[in-house]
């Protein structure tokens, strides 16, 4: 007798979006017709600004579309979500757009998710690979991280066009930059002696794409819109999607990702963007390995990463998170969170207390001498 899917154990793997249209000023001609008759366009207000024009310019080819413009508030929480999928619903809504940054496009994802509908992402920076993943991150109303969401599929089409992502502010590019980096240094700990040949590939371009970014990144700030920069914007939103696409959960987030979910629930923690966050936690990651391993191996690769970050502006420690008035309790509350039961921080080879990683909150920019265990 046959299994049921229900009783299989079944690897996913959803490596890629269905198209990915890459060039400049194609919204304009891009097709559109996976949405349907009746469009709900999802974004950010800065994003709905820059992207309207061209979206316009495309529809006006069929005069038969109608559409529905929308921003999104401030984060992918459940009442925005609520009131969105109200909205699509009582306008018959037969595809979703989104526009913008990840919290934008997971919003987007999760409401086209949800109504069983097509969904076409068009980033307008390359701070995440929210894009072109089959992912969304749901917050709180306030900013605080509180589950991530596993969808049916990636986006029915991703649309790139570098003329947008080049009016996008520096910065988002530089989070963009700490949110790729991720990649490897969570995938190689976790999933480095896999023997699973799509984890294998995925950690593999794990690699390319850390050497990619570490070899780039600064070229790419200096000459926006040059060869350096068309490829760390194609490393951040395609190359980091791939990684996670096929590598699955543990190859998309570990300890470093874990530290960024805890730092959403402090106060103040608005004033970083989500890369930002994540660059820290890498460095929180190997400080661990450093202090509950003795690993010198972890303290050459923060080294090294820690010239990088100096280079194009990623936080070195939680003075530059903005984070450094806090004390000792706030602080062991946010590691608290990144420790509970099912964080993604024990993807890590060894076990991990919320005091330990206080300890590597505290010291990320710290060099040169070989980490003394802490008393715990």
């Amino acid at each position: 007798m046959l299994s049921t899917p229900s009783e299989l154990d079944v690897a996913v793997a959803i490596p890629a979006p269905g198209r990915v249209y890459r060039g400049h000023h194609i919204l304009e001609a891009v097709p559109l017709t996976v949405l349907g008759s009746r469009v709900l366009v999802i974004g950010g207000e800065r994003s709905l600004t820059v992207a309207e024009p061209a979206l316009k310019r495309n529809w006006a080819r069929d005069p038969h579309t109608q559409i529905h413009w929308t921003t999104y508030g401030v984060d992918c929480s459940e009442s925005e979500l609520r009131r969105l999928q109200a909205l699509a619903i009582e306008e018959a809504i037969t595809g979703i757009l989104g526009v913008g940054g990840g919290k934008a496009l997971d919003t987007a994802k999760l409401v086209a998710h949800r109504l069983r509908l097509p969904i076409v992402t068009v980033p307008t920076s390359a701070a995440t690979c929210a894009a072109w993943s089959a992912l969304s991150n749901v917050y709180s109303d306030t900013g605080a991280f509180e589950r991530d969401v596993v969808l049916d599929k990636a986006p029915d089409a991703l649309i790139l066009d570098y003329e947008l992502i080049r009016q996008a502010p520096p910065r988002t590019l530089v989070a963009g930059i700490g949110d790729a980096l991720a990649k490897w240094y969570e995938s190689s700990v976790s999933s480095g002696a896999s023997e699973d040949a799509l984890v294998i590939a995925a950690v593999q371009q794990a690699r390319v794409l850390r050497d990619l970014l570490l070899q780039g990144s600064l070229a790419a700030l200096q000459e926006p819109g040059g060869v350096a920069w068309k490829q760390v914007v194609d490393a951040c939103i395609c190359l980091a999607g791939i990684v996670g696409g096929m590598g699955g959960a543990k190859c998309r987030t570990v300890a470093a990702h874990a530290v960024h979910n805890g730092l959403t629930h402090l106060l103040g923690q608005r004033a970083t963007l989500h890369g930002e966050k994540v660059a820290f936690g890498i460095l929180a990651q190997l400080r661990l390995e450093e202090i509950l391993q003795g690993s010198q191996l972890a303290l050459a690769a923060r080294t090294q990463l820690m010239e990088l970050y100096r280079q194009v502006g990623l936080p070195l420690n939680l003075r530059d998170l903005h984070l450094a008035h806090l004390g000792s309790a706030e602080l062991l509350q946010a590691a608290q969170v990144a420790c509970q039961a099912d964080s993604d921080i024990h993807h890590l080879p060894f076990p991990v207390s919320p005091e330990a990683l206080l300890v590597a909150l505290t010291t990320t920019d710290l060099t040169g001498a070989t980490p003394a265990t802490p008393k715990l």
